[in-house]
């Protein structure tokens, strides 16, 4: 059977706590949620800490070590700390926990670009917090900054450390991003690509796209050089993590992404959509992949080299 790396992307910094009830915002929650999503299959899991107070966003070390600890105790997940955090932090900020805690594996974003999600306040009509609603209309004016300075500080910034990468490539132009760094030697195969399709100001939600990027990734880097990844925002999810692993790819949940587990019903935990995506892997003669062997594939150092 072929095996998948489940990524889970458990809180993400975009959605807030007014989108759903199911979103973890406390260490306790996002502990607990992450565990049941490595319980239920995920062999990663991709974590942002917020404000344990209102939910916002953010980079304090501090927040991260009260759930780090506890999932590093209960269980044998890759644990990926971002270094995306917001739109709206500076990179220094956005890097403290890695730093701090230096990982098996780090997000990063392989260019800038917009990025917005301004749409989802036309849903609401009371906020829970009074920063919620400024932050989310205010995204019709973010620039998620990520310049090859950004990107190559980032990586210098975590040489020494071991921790290799999830690349994010919003766009075909961040997979040339990602070859300029591949020819610097910043980047050393085995690498782990993720996909990303649906962000408004990304690339749109278009197979064509996804079987483009593909075979992009393919001549640029060869084959066996990498092992790639998708995730697609809000309602796109499902149909194209599905697609994704008809054509070998590895695939990413996770409320970060998307609040919905079908069309129009909000997922009550992370967990009920690792449960779903394993079932359709299932479906295909797919199992999912288990941190050992995300571990091999992805050439990573070991939770044992960790500083958590």
């Amino acid at each position: 059977m072929a095996k998948v790396i489940i990524t889970c992307a458990v809180t993400g910094g975009a959605h807030t706590p007014t989108m759903s009830d199911a979103l973890p915002v406390t260490p306790q929650e996002i502990a607990d949620q992450s565990l049941a999503a490595a319980e239920a299959g995920a062999a990663i899991l991709h974590l942002h800490a917020r404000n344990p107070e209102n939910g916002a966003p953010t980079g304090d070390p501090e927040v991260y070590r009260q759930f780090l600890s506890v999932i590093r105790q209960r269980s044998d997940a890759v644990v990926n700390i971002t270094t995306g955090g917001s739109a709206t932090m500076p990179v220094a900020e956005r890097l403290r926990a890695a730093v701090a805690f230096k990982p098996e594996m780090c997000s990063l974003n392989m260019g800038s670009m917009n990025f917005a999600f301004f749409p989802a306040a036309a849903r609401i009509d009371q906020w829970k917090h009074d920063w919620e609603r400024d932050y989310v209309l205010g995204s019709d004016d973010f620039i998620f900054r990520n310049t090859f300075r950004d990107i190559a500080y980032i990586m210098e910034s975590l040489t020494d450390a071991g921790t290799r990468f999830e690349h994010e490539c919003y766009d075909l132009s961040h997979l040339y991003n990602l070859a300029h760094f591949v020819e610097r030697g910043l980047v050393k195969p085995p690498f782990f690509i993720q996909m990303i399709l649906g962000i408004l100001g990304g690339v749109g939600p278009d197979l064509e796209n996804l079987v483009y990027m593909k075979s992009t990734a393919d001549r640029l880097f060869g084959k066996g050089t990498f092992q790639w990844s998708v995730l697609a925002a809000g309602r796109h999810q499902m149909p194209f993590l599905t697609q994704a692993a008809l054509l070998g790819g590895h695939v990413r949940v996770g409320l970060e992404d998307s609040l919905f587990i079908e069309r129009g019903v909000l997922a009550v935990s992370n967990a009920q959509q690792v449960e779903k995506i394993v079932r359709i892997l299932g479906e295909m003669g797919h199992e999912p992949a288990t941190p050992a062997e995300a571990r091999t594939m992805l050439g990573l150092k070991g939770g044992d080299r960790v500083e958590f």
